[in-house]
């Protein structure tokens, strides 16, 4: 593991390895961190495939530096942004449930450094259209009055959302204005997700526009995508974006 500090001044954990380009990046999801199964897996696949490969923790998650709750999607998407700066050319990004959503924002704003897009059951403007449209009234007047509120998850502990997630969130959206992919993209989604939904998929497979998109549903996989099954397909949309 090395670190590196952001233009920001914010110290990030990641790990690299050498190989043969476009880099492969992955951009992991909300509190998860580059640890996980599906980071852990395209690692080991990258280094047989003799690929070079990136993954890293946001600030505030896994071994970077910070506190979860002072971040926001914008500050995420500017870690993401210094450690592609690292990697010569451009690169291919895979993005899982926030980080496909953090990984179209750099698609959008900087198409000239993405060769290739693969989503993991992307979350694209989750922070409004889960978080904030799902909150009962007297939650989003706890959240403006406090500045923070508490979420279930299935995952573990509680989610802390603040108002400044919410708010950074805004900032920016995807679906709500234009959002062109000029580079060749793949959309993996689970049937089983019960955190982003196929109808979210579609949306966002419908909203976006390019050449090269497509979009393939697997039936029964959930928001983890980590079956053997899935992890090959993972491997397989990274070789059609690559070329």
């Amino acid at each position: 593991m090395e670190t590196i500090t952001t233009p920001q001044g914010r110290t990030l954990a990641m790990m690299r390895q050498a190989g043969q380009g476009p880099h492969v990046v992955f951009l992991g999801g909300f509190r998860s961190d580059m640890t996980g199964t599906k980071a852990a897996w395209l690692a080991d696949w990258a280094q047989a495939q003799g690929r070079a490969f990136i993954r890293f923790d946001y600030s505030g998650h896994g071994q970077s530096e910070g506190a979860f709750e002072d971040g926001a999607i914008g500050q995420w998407l500017e870690d993401a942004e210094a450690v592609l700066d690292l990697a010569p050319g451009p690169v291919t990004l895979v993005g899982s449930s926030m980080g496909g959503w953090i990984s179209l924002l750099i698609a959008r704003r900087s198409p000239e450094r993405v060769a290739g897009l693969v989503t993991i059951a992307a979350a694209p403007d989750f922070t409004e259209d889960s978080y904030w449209a799902n909150a009962p009234d007297f939650l989003q007047e706890q959240l403006l009055n406090e500045g923070i509120i508490h979420l279930p998850s299935e995952y573990g502990a509680p989610y802390p959302i603040t108002r400044k997630l919410i708010e950074d969130g805004r900032d920016h959206l995807v679906l709500r204005s234009p959002l062109h992919l000029p580079m060749p993209t793949r959309m993996l989604q689970g049937s089983a997700d019960e955190d982003v939904s196929m109808a979210t998929a579609q949306r966002l497979f419908d909203h976006a526009t390019g050449p090269d998109i497509r979009l393939t549903l697997v039936k029964d996989a959930d928001h983890r995508f980590s079956s053997p099954r899935c992890l090959k397909l993972i491997a397989q949309a990274i070789g059609e974006v690559s070329g």
